[in-house]
């Protein structure tokens, strides 16, 4: 029997009122019904990571320290990004330029939302960190134009007929085909930046 993938869903932003853990939730909810996943929520509002970085001989806040076992132990992450200002919030760079190695060979999939680019411009961005951090972007993406116009009447999200699922499903596919055979080449033959 094939083993679990372990996937770390990162909400990546903090600010307050935010919509990113309705996102997150809705995301990881669709990845839990996946027999092959196991999944992490990384909230970093509640990570509470430093915004100013360490040099590298100063001892590791506790924070950091505190998180990077969750993600060494990720086999791929799911990004969720709201695009502020045509980028992606100052807090998930601080986030990734906190961690290297727990990066590494490892496939990552992007949700943006945002108003009528649906964060694809923050989606791009991360895209080329990614792939500074050793990462494997993967091409799909789950892109959330005017989100707030997809509220059911009850007060729901997304509301049925959105067309989000779909978006969802191919990403996720990609995801665990991409989190398995990079899983199989590190077990294979350690990866080395």
């Amino acid at each position: 029997m094939e083993m679990e993938l372990n996937v770390a869903v990162i909400v990546g932003s903090t600010r307050s009122g935010r919509f990113g853990p309705t996102v997150a939730g809705w995301f990881a909810g669709h990845a839990a019904k996946r027999p092959e996943l196991t999944i992490d929520l990384i909230d970093l509002a509640a990570a509470n990571l430093p915004p100013t970085l360490t040099d590298c001989d100063e001892p590791t806040p506790a924070e950091v320290a505190v998180l990077a076992p969750r993600l060494a132990a990720a086999d791929a992450f799911v990004v969720v990004t709201p695009e502020y200002n045509s980028s992606f919030p100052a807090p998930l760079k601080t986030a990734l330029d906190w961690y290297y190695e727990e990066w590494h060979a490892k496939p990552v999939a992007i949700v943006s939302y945002g108003r009528e680019s649906g964060g694809l411009h923050a989606a791009s961005q991360l895209r080329q960190i990614f792939s500074e951090l050793h990462a494997v972007a993967i091409r799909n993406t789950v892109s959330l134009p005017s989100y707030w116009e997809q509220f059911a009447a009850d007060g729901s999200w997304p509301r049925p007929g959105s067309g989000y699922e779909t978006a969802v499903k191919t990403t996720l596919d990609q995801l665990i085909w991409w989190a398995g055979a990079l899983r199989t080449a590190r077990l294979h033959s350690p990866y080395r930046a």
